[in-house]
Formats: structure tokens, C-alpha cells, sequence
């Protein structure tokens, strides 16, 4: 199962230097049957994007919660073959046993430069947006609206090195 898991760049980091990814309680975002049930239509591929999208939304709640963190979302996809289905959490939600050893990573993807502005921002309000409040909604659809960059786990040193 692939699976994406919200991270920041301190964790990339983390993972560079042990070998291994520690998703933040386990949690990752996957195409399940609830997030396949929650979709009128959609192919496999438009329902993964959802699933990524998901990550990167989390991806601002540990920015928010991280003190001095560099402002890009970041998400790690994985393949695993352990993870447990949590649709009482939301439709997408899933939770790992463990860490990710490196051979499991299909691919991280990190906001460019162009996004920190409109992610630190976005990780401000994030709670706000989660209560309704439409100014703070704005802002996550500021940062929404860059694209995630798709990097190799073989690029990772390189790129932390830019960073």
C-alpha cells in the first residue's frame, strides 16, 4: 500500500541522518476503501493526489507545532505493507507499527522556495481553518495552491544541502 506521510524538513533531516522515517504517531494518509467511498467518481490516480493532499494539510500542523521551522510542507511516500485503516480518524488515515526503513521510500516531496511564505502563513491559522474561520481557510489555499516538488530519496542529501 502506498502510503504519505506528513513530515517537515527537520524530519528529512532526521531521516538522512538514521536511515529511517518516524511518522509522527504512526499516521499517514493513504487510498482506503472509506476515501474511495468518500469520492463520487475518481480514478486511482486522482484518489492517491487526495491522499497526498491530506499529507501536506497535516505537513502544516506539525510546521505550526515545530519551533523554528523552515516553512515547506514535506511528504514521504511510502510503501508498507502494515498499515492499519483508521476511517474512525478521517477517510484517509492509516497508522504505521513503526518506523519506515529507507528501503520503503518511494519518494518525498517538498515545497519550493516560492511556497514558504504562503505555508508560514498557512501554518499560523491552520487551527483557525479547522474552526471555520474563512480569512484562515484563504491562507491554507494560498499554500494549496503551490505544488508539491517530487524528489528520489537518492536527491535527499542534495537536497537538504540547498535548503
Amino acid at each position: 500500500m502506498r502510503v504519505y506521510l506528513p513530515a517537515t524538513i527537520a524530519m528529512l533531516r532526521d531521516l538522512e541522518a538514521n536511515g529511517e522515517f518516524r511518522a509522527r504517531s504512526g499516521t499517514g494518509f493513504a487510498l482506503t476503501p472509506a476515501l474511495r467511498e468518500a469520492y463520487a467518481s475518481g480514478s486511482d490516480e486522482e484518489l492517491e493526489y487526495a491522499a497526498l493532499l491530506d499529507a501536506a494539510r497535516a505537513s502544516l500542523r506539525l510546521i505550526a507545532a515545530e519551533e523554528k521551522a523552515e516553512p515547506r510542507r514535506a511528504v514521504v511516500s511510502v510503501d508498507v505493507e502494515d498499515a492499519t485503516l483508521r476511517p474512525d480518524l478521517d477517510a484517509a488515515v492509516v497508522r504505521l507499527a513503526g518506523p519506515v526503513p529507507k528501503s520503503q521510500i518511494a519518494a518525498i516531496h517538498v515545497d519550493s522556495a516560492e511556497a514558504e511564505d504562503a505555508v508560514a502563513a498557512a501554518a499560523a491559522v491552520i487551527d483557525a481553518a479547522d474552526l471555520g474561520d474563512e480569512d484562515a481557510e484563504f491562507a491554507l489555499g494560498d499554500a494549496e495552491d503551490h505544488e508539491l516538488a517530487w524528489y528520489a530519496l537518492q536527491e535527499l542529501p542534495f537536497l537538504l544541502e540547498l535548503l
